[in-house]
């Protein structure tokens, strides 16, 4: 019912492979090469055969995947990972706090020294004798200050109680952002504007890419323990049946 999409990177040529799994088993149903909509446009025929009942498929904000979904499986939905989209306003975050501590004199940079692991932690995360030196960078940052506050309230953006009440908080944060004057999250604010209708298909279907990104992990540990794979055939063999394997603890 529920699948997820993403893609990983292999070797160091520059190699990518497609994954998609179904979200609530945790299996992998397809490996392709590649990336984009070639590399799924059998699997979704296969689909399609099978008659499998999909509901959503959630990816990142990559149009060769949600168009390559919204072209060959008519009537699925397509969710916008969350995890991604906070992933672009602290990366945002990020380049203002480069920006803000080039520019600064020294008492600025003191200020920011330390700063960029608080500003991108979640508020409720930070801990209790760090606060204080978060309060300050944003105190004298005032950039800094309205764009971290913008990304705490996109935050709470998937807990709104429906789907209309996130509709209208998701307008009202674009509107601040693109009134801030901070290029960035001006930018973010048309971006988002535009990915509004998968963002918001969370509301009626809670899914992420978060459990692929776990077996993402898990293929890096695979292919490190086994110092690389020169066979590529037998690589996706064992992919297809990570979801069975179990870790082996050693020692006392």
């Amino acid at each position: 019912r529920y699948l997820a999409v993403d893609e990983f990177h292999v070797g160091r040529k520059g190699k990518f492979l497609t994954v998609a799994i179904d979200l609530e088993s945790g299996e992998i149903l397809w490996v392709a090469k590649g990336r984009g909509e070639a590399a799924l446009v059998k699997f979704f025929r296969r689909l399609r055969k099978s008659r499998a009942k999909v509901k959503a498929v959630a990816c990142d904000m990559a149009a060769a995947y949600w168009g390559a979904v919204l072209d060959h499986l008519p009537g699925v939905d397509v969710v916008f990972d969350h995890f991604h989209v906070v992933k672009l306003v602290n990366e945002r975050i990020d380049d203002l706090r480069r920006t803000l501590a080039r520019e600064a004199d020294i008492l600025g940079k003191r200020h920011l020294k330390g700063a960029r692991y608080l500003l991108l932690t979640g508020a409720e995360n930070v801990p209790e004798d760090k606060a204080g030196a978060l309060a300050e960078a944003l105190r004298f940052n005032e950039p800094l200050s309205a764009a971290y506050y913008l990304k705490e309230d996109l935050r709470a953006l998937w807990g709104q109680p429906t789907k209309s009440a996130m509709r209208r908080h998701l307008e009202s944060w674009c509107n601040r952002a693109l009134a801030s004057g901070i290029a960035g999250m001006i930018s973010l604010a048309k971006t988002l504007r535009g990915y509004a209708w998968g963002i918001l298909n969370y509301f009626t279907h809670r899914i992420s890419t978060g459990k692929l990104e776990g077996i993402n992990n898990k293929i890096k540990t695979l292919k490190r323990k086994a110092y690389g794979y020169r066979d590529e055939a037998f690589f996706i063999l064992k992919l297809y049946s990570l979801h069975e394997s179990k870790a082996i603890l050693t020692g006392i």
